[in-house]
């Protein structure tokens, strides 16, 4: 998405265009809502805003959607209308909850058998969340496992592991994994993701053999 070696005039360039999209989206979504209050329809309807994972523009030295750092993972995820307290949530949250979750608004059974959940108890202030943790994954190179505070990172082919206090480090900047203060809580986030995995059916293991070697190479 942008030549070798990576500039600041190139970021900049594309983090002009991010934004630009953003500000044109903005003002279309405007028209909807003012639509719907010309209309007298907006108390009688559920607005939903989310999308695709955004792309990493330059941060942690990246471009597109190949990791698994929160400024890739992380999504919009908006949503107003009756019975919805208004405020911000921490609840861990998958898109594929939106399904349940409307069916739930709308007055419909749940059908059974599905991954998402919910969010209903949430949005009308019943509770503070659904799920505990959360489990994303990127073909067989990269695992990830967060809570609330904590998001352990694995990168199994090269035998590498990351640790980040998303509290007091949102951006995740500083690895806290190689400090043997952090190794039980590297632990105890290797046993959820080891959960997840075997719930999702995930045979991906801790560490392929042999070891490949993790020197990046820039494209000529």
């Amino acid at each position: 998405m942008a030549p070798w070696p990576r500039t600041e005039a190139e970021i900049r360039r594309h983090l002009h265009e991010y934004y630009a999209v953003i500000t044109g989206l903005d003002h279309h979504i405007g028209r909807v809502l003012a639509a719907l209050e010309e209309t007298g329809q907006a108390k009688n309807t559920l607005i939903l805003f989310t999308s695709d994972h955004g792309l990493a523009m330059g941060s942690h030295g990246l471009m597109g959607k190949q990791n698994l750092y929160e400024a890739g993972m992380r999504v919009p995820f908006v949503i107003a209308g009756p019975g919805i307290r208004r405020g911000r949530s921490p609840a861990l949250v998958y898109l594929h909850d939106l399904f349940p979750t409307l069916c739930d608004l709308a007055g419909e059974p749940v059908p059974t058998g599905l991954d998402g959940r919910s969010l209903v108890p949430v949005l009308r202030g019943r509770q503070e969340g659904v799920r505990e943790t959360l489990f994303t994954a990127y073909r067989d190179v990269q695992r990830a496992v967060r809570d609330r505070r904590w998001k352990l990172i694995r990168y199994p082919r090269i035998h590498r592991t990351q640790l980040f206090d998303l509290r007091n480090d949102p951006d995740e900047r500083r690895d806290l994994a190689g400090d043997p203060r952090y190794r039980e809580r590297i632990e105890q986030l290797r046993a959820k993701l080891e959960e997840w995995q075997k719930d999702q059916g995930d045979p991906t293991p801790w560490s392929f053999e042999p070891r490949q070697d993790e020197t990046f190479r820039p494209p000529r």
